[in-house]
């Protein structure tokens, strides 16, 4: 049973597509035992309550300094013996050294089709904004392994989400999660639990 770590901001509605989907038989061999925040008034925390998993708030603001907030956040995730961390919304860059920790073990959700609309400053709204601003036709959503890059690490899987005429940040929001986000990222860690996935030469293998 794969033991998983879900590193969340906000509302956690990506945690809830993860629960719902353990729950429903969709992802097997893999258990969400971990949850934490850097927001103590997310709701995702609220949501790992009320599953019974252990929800921990670790916020930089109670650390004097980045380095201290960065080696508290990897104590949690290693004494939790997590075998797999997933960022579903976590606003926080992952350092080097928790990459390193767990090398090809994190994995985020990207809610565009990378290499578009990704890097330095694309997150939430903001990448559905800048998609609508330049009148693509297509966007989606990515899973991925971390490396020290910002979403530059292997693509797991990808899913596109037709733009329509009339949309807006919000909506488009709304579709990219439910037509996408809320699909593959439980599918990934269902693939990642059961074994089939691995990473040569810098691209994944799907078995």
């Amino acid at each position: 049973m794969l033991k998983v770590g879900v590193l969340v901001s906000g509302g956690g509605t990506n945690l809830q597509a993860i629960l719902d989907a353990i729950d429903n038989g969709k992802i097997t061999n893999a258990e969400v035992s971990l949850v934490i925040s850097n927001n103590p008034n997310a709701y995702a925390l609220e949501r790992a309550k009320n599953h019974n998993i252990e929800a921990a708030c670790i916020s930089p603001k109670k650390f004097e300094s980045r380095e201290e907030f960065h080696k508290a956040l990897l104590a949690k995730l290693q004494e939790s013996g997590v075998e797999l961390v997933v960022l579903a919304g976590f606003l926080v860059a992952i350092p080097p050294m928790i990459v390193e920790a767990f090398p090809n073990r994190i994995i985020n959700i990207h809610p565009s089709l990378i290499p578009a609309f990704c890097g330095v400053g694309f997150y939430g709204l903001h990448v559905h904004k800048k998609a609508l601003e330049r009148g693509v036709r297509v966007t989606g959503a990515t899973v991925h392994f971390v490396d020290t890059g910002t979403d530059t690490g292997p693509i797991i899987l990808q899913k596109a989400v037709k733009i329509k005429q009339g949309d807006t940040p919000e909506i488009l929001q709304r579709r990219v999660m439910e037509k996408a986000e809320w699909k593959i990222l439980p599918k990934a860690i269902n693939l990642i639990a059961n074994g089939k996935v691995s990473v040569e030469d810098g691209k994944v293998r799907i078995s």
